[in-house]
């Protein structure tokens, strides 16, 4: 389990902060909807949330 965690959900986790960041600053730089940046911006606090509690979970295994 420890194994899967820390190859497979942290990288996600974090893959998925960064793609959501960087879709943010896409739409910023464009000029895009001030609505869609709000969203993303929520997305990606949530996704931090998400990426926190499996980084901390993979660190409890692994040390458990």
């Amino acid at each position: 389990m420890a194994n899967f965690m820390t190859t497979y959900l942290v990288p996600i986790a974090i893959a998925a902060v960064g793609i959501v960041l960087l879709l943010g600053l896409v739409n910023m730089m464009r000029g895009g909807s001030p609505n869609r940046s709000q969203k993303l911006m929520r997305l990606r606090v949530l996704l931090q949330f998400v990426a926190i509690i499996v980084i901390m979970a993979a660190i409890w295994i692994v040390r458990g």
